[in-house]
């Protein structure tokens, strides 16, 4: 049984590199491509609802397609206790409800390549809150160097003048709020992996969250203005970010360290931030250059005190 595991396509060096440079890359491309699609669905900044109708059906349609590749596999009985359902759906709640409708009120309210480095603070609470969470993750002198560094750089964003971007509540408040559900979903993922096949509960965290986005959005009276086959073209690829990203991300998560895989999270923030100025003809300043290399450097000091 070890000798197939340690044959797995997933523990091969080049494999488990280009999986997870994939999902790092997808995932920094959703930022433009959320503000693509609001502009082609003609959902404006005020339209709360829209955006919540819009995410919901992402999520939804993302997790049921991971449902649907599960096949046979079934819910664990332990499930069925008292209680363990409750766990599923906060996870729904903070995973993906709370995070993304945070996540897509802020990149609403603010420039994608802000949103994408800002976003990485998530990784810093994890590291922070795993120390005093779990008896196996130890807070070291690398540790914090690394969460003093990668904090610097989130910082550094609000250098230079208004030009070049402040913080506002409603666009950097929310991504910070959105950075710190998808730490507390992080942390919950050892007692989702308890409970129920990892897989399955990613694929019914999407769901349910994509769900509880949805009703809301269509109670409060939520539309998608205009619904045209470009629009449909991006909402699809976003739900292919989803499926792709969190399949990939869970599956390489399952057969190796977790250090070794987060490392290329650092990946996601420099690629939103390229992404953006690429393709929204976001005004690109060298504060970009500075923070996401802050960033990208204290996560690889933090994950490489773990492998």
């Amino acid at each position: 049984m070890e000798d197939i595991q340690q044959t797995s396509i997933f523990r091969r060096p080049l494999w488990f590199s280009l999986f997870a440079l994939t999902a790092a890359v997808l995932w920094g491309w959703a930022y433009p491509l959320i503000k693509l699609g609001f502009a082609e669905f003609h959902i404006s900044r005020d339209m709360t609802a829209g955006k919540m109708l819009f995410a919901g059906i992402r999520f939804f349609l993302s997790g049921a397609i991971i449902l649907a590749i599960a096949g046979g596999r079934r819910l664990d009985f332990r499930l069925r206790e008292k209680g363990q359902w409750w766990y599923i759906i906060l996870f729904a709640l903070l995973n993906t409800t709370f995070h993304y409708a945070f996540f897509y009120f802020g990149l609403s309210n603010s420039a994608g390549s802000r949103a994408a480095i800002l976003n990485s603070l998530g990784v810093f609470v994890v590291v922070i809150l795993a120390c005093f969470l779990f008896k196996s993750d130890r807070f070291t002198v690398r540790k914090a160097l690394g969460c003093i560094i990668g904090i610097g750089g989130i910082l550094a964003l609000n250098l230079g003048g208004e030009e070049s971007g402040r913080f506002t509540l409603m666009g950097d408040g929310m991504i910070v709020l959105n950075a710190l559900c998808s730490a507390a979903a992080s942390l919950m993922t050892r007692g989702l992996s308890r409970r129920v096949d990892v897989f399955v509960g990613t694929g019914y965290s999407l769901a349910i969250g994509g769900a509880l986005l949805i009703v809301p959005g269509l109670l409060l009276g939520g539309t998608l203005p205009v619904v045209t086959l470009w629009g449909c073209v991006i909402l699809a690829c976003l739900v292919v970010i989803s499926t792709t990203g969190f399949t990939l991300y869970n599956k390489l998560l399952s057969c190796n360290p977790v250090g070794k895989v987060a490392i290329y999270n650092s990946l996601i923030p420099v690629v939103g931030a390229v992404t953006s100025c690429l393709c929204l003809s976001e005004p690109f300043y060298w504060k970009y250059v500075l923070s996401g290399s802050l960033a990208a450097l204290g996560i690889y000091l933090i994950n490489k005190d773990k492998s």
